[in-house]
């Protein structure tokens, strides 16, 4: 598997990052504003992710999605991995993440990949999203926020 910036030649694999997602505005805002990598294996996109400067010396990861077909193989790790080695080399002294507050397996995954919880945005995804959104079983409402020093 190999991972690279989407080139501009390239059309971004919405349909991955609406996975992650479901606002069409926001992540055609998050594309605009940040740069976009897609994971390829053997020709096809399986996974992707946004790097989204939001303040001096400061990256956000925005859309971690991995094609449901290949979920459970690591791909999302090393997505996550491959942010934060990007975001260093970018010169970036700071990585933050969110999540939902019912995105139980990405808090996991995030948290193992050296982020800290930072905080909760309380009553986010009602701001944000018109439409309700459920994880899990749990009705996303929160978001929570996670960072890394790097």
């Amino acid at each position: 598997m190999t991972i690279k910036p989407l080139s501009p030649a390239e059309q971004p694999p919405m349909s991955l990052l609406l996975l992650a997602d479901p606002s069409p505005k926001l992540v055609e805002g998050y594309l605009r504003r940040g740069s976009c990598y897609i994971a390829e294996q053997d020709g096809v996109i399986v996974g992707v992710y946004v790097l989204l400067p939001t303040r001096p010396d400061t990256v956000e990861l925005v859309n971690v999605a991995v094609d449901e077909a290949h979920q459970g193989k690591g791909i999302g790790k090393r997505l996550v991995q491959h942010a934060v080695t990007q975001a260093k080399q970018l010169g970036y002294k700071t990585i933050e993440v969110g999540t939902g507050n019912s995105s139980v397996d990405q808090l996991a995954l995030y948290q193992k990949c050296g982020f800290r919880i930072t905080g909760v945005d309380r009553d986010f995804f009602l701001r944000h999203y018109e439409e309700e959104i459920f994880e899990n079983g749990i009705q996303v409402v929160d978001m929570v926020r996670l960072s890394q020093d790097l």
